[in-house]
């Protein structure tokens, strides 16, 4: 069982070695994925000709992807996944709803934010950008989010690399599309798929993933996707009161996974004979 988009997996007792990096595309994970496979099939490692993915956040970009080119791949374990679209735009709606501001100031700071990544994308100067967010840039938690303000080197280079990359972006929403066609991506995904969301998710739109799987992953006659949702359950499957991204940075001590969540899992890969209990564990950390 593979674990993209993780930063450290354990599978009977070994954990995996390197260091994650959030820049990487999801396309790149995807291949690296691949390659893993393709190694452990060349070994002959025992279980490598049944390959299952489990995936946290970001992997509901790569699972799909690697699962496209590698259509033998046994089971898909989504984790507080993804829709199309960069996600950023739906946690700061939420955590500026969890912070207690009101309506009208959230819908005023994340116009601001839309137009601030307009004109970053379109070649705006950097102080056109920072005269169009003002208001958002002095909201403490977009100050603590991002840790002070970006400098004019920072926003120039950043630029640089966003416009020679040339992303497809949602015109509608402002929001970069992270991989183009996943919808008909997502409709060609035969094998079984368990789809687990927390509710108090304030990283990614679970509503709108839920949905998305509904209408593509089954939606085929012969479908079989599941799909769970955790109350007072956070981005990352933990027991939480609000979600929030400053309750999940001050919170100190051990946590405690949801109720119900792992027990979740292993059901499930019983119920479809894809058991792997008790050799494999799921350590989101």
């Amino acid at each position: 069982m593979f674990w993209p988009g993780l930063k450290r997996a354990s599978f009977a007792g070994e954990e995996s070695e390197g260091e994650y990096d959030h820049s990487q595309t999801v396309q790149s994970s995807a291949q690296e994925t691949l390659a893993a496979i393709a190694e452990l099939r060349r070994r002959g490692i025992a279980g490598s000709d049944r390959i299952g993915l489990w995936g946290i956040s970001r992997a509901g970009w790569i699972a799909p992807l690697v699962i496209e080119k590698l259509p033998s791949v046994a089971f898909w374990i989504s984790v507080s996944g993804t829709d199309d679209k960069e996600s950023f735009g739906y946690l700061l709606e939420s955590n500026l709803r969890i912070e207690g501001r009101s309506e009208s100031v959230i819908r005023s700071l994340l116009g601001e934010w839309r137009r601030g990544n307009e004109i970053v994308r379109k070649g705006g100067s950097f102080e056109e950008n920072q005269r169009a967010t003002r208001n958002l840039r002095q909201d403490p938690f977009y100050k603590s989010f991002f840790g002070g303000d970006v400098t004019e080197a920072d926003y120039r280079r950043q630029q640089r690399t966003l416009i020679a990359e040339h992303p497809q972006f949602d015109e509608a929403s402002g929001l970069m599309i992270y991989v183009p066609g996943f919808r008909q991506i997502l409709k060609a995904i035969r094998c079984p798929v368990l789809a687990l969301f927390g509710e108090k998710d304030s990283v990614v739109d679970w509503r709108s993933t839920m949905a998305l799987y509904r209408e593509t992953i089954g939606s085929g006659v012969d479908a079989d996707l599941t799909i769970r949702t955790f109350p007072s359950c956070n981005h990352n499957m933990l027991q939480c009161r609000t979600g929030g991204i400053r309750e999940d940075r001050e919170t100190t001590g051990p946590r405690r996974p949801c109720d119900g969540y792992q027990d979740a899992i292993l059901t499930w890969l019983k119920e479809k004979d894809l058991d792997c209990a008790p050799r494999c564990s799921f350590r989101n950390e």
